[in-house]
């Protein structure tokens, strides 16, 4: 069987598709879709058909491409244009998870499989209503339950979902915690911009200016010392 002949039943069943479909899932349909006996097509045929498919869609002419995400392949708007997208499903975009549910599904993530205790332990708090409304969304899933432990508990993962939100294919795929540690950390030192910074630091000179100015000069050292400590050079 040509490959030529493959790609467009590949393609229709991952657009028609309301999940991420993996190579052996695509593999299975197109067989018995087309009903091969002796020709069947094989998985180093869909492998290079899906990947003619996505070298196909990284062309500037198309606004999606293929993505393999959520632990299989599907089309996916370029972000180029999620903003525009985003236009269209404004309510969606803006329903954003809580505090406490971020903080407990990222416990999840990156502890999983792990129970409810396990996440209260961490968190210190309790955490039902948070587990609940990510069980609602989807975003975990009921994996099992702990045998070893007291009253055999059930234990939380992270759903086929929450990887195709988040654009990967297995827990793994995850950014390093020390990397995230990182990032922040950078962020933290450029709040203000360099004209920022440099007005702030003219605005407290003065400031210490005008205190030694209305000091005698016995008391002259010691206001020196609080307008330095008092600093926000100091206090960062």
């Amino acid at each position: 069987m040509e490959i030529s002949e493959i790609i467009p039943h590949i393609e229709a069943l991952i657009f028609a598709s309301d999940k991420a479909l993996s190579s052996e899932e695509i593999n299975e349909l197109i067989n018995n879709a087309l009903g091969f006996i002796e020709d069947r097509a094989s998985m180093e045929q869909i492998e290079s058909a899906i990947e003619g498919i996505r070298e196909k869609y990284q062309t500037e002419f198309y606004a999606f491409e293929l993505k393999q995400s959520g632990g299989g392949w599907q089309f996916l708007t370029k972000p180029t244009y999620h903003k525009t997208v985003a236009l269209l499903n404004g309510d969606k975009f803006l329903k954003r998870l809580s505090s406490a549910a971020m903080e407990t599904l990222a416990i999840i993530a990156y502890k999983q499989p792990i129970t409810k205790s396990e996440i209260e332990s961490i968190r210190g708090v309790n955490c039902d209503y948070a587990v609940q409304k990510l069980l609602e969304k989807d975003l975990i899933i009921i994996s099992g339950r702990n045998e070893d432990a007291v009253g055999k508990p059930l234990i939380y993962a992270t759903s086929k979902s929450f990887m195709d939100y988040f654009g990967i294919n297995n827990a793994s795929e995850l950014p390093k915690i020390n990397e995230v540690l990182m990032e922040e950390l950078v962020k933290a030192t450029v709040i203000n911009s360099t004209e920022e910074n440099q007005s702030f630091e003219n605005e407290n000179k003065l400031t210490a200016v005008e205190n030694i100015e209305n000091v005698s000069d016995s008391a002259l050292p010691e206001q020196t010392i609080n307008t330095e400590e008092n600093s926000p050079e100091n206090d960062v």
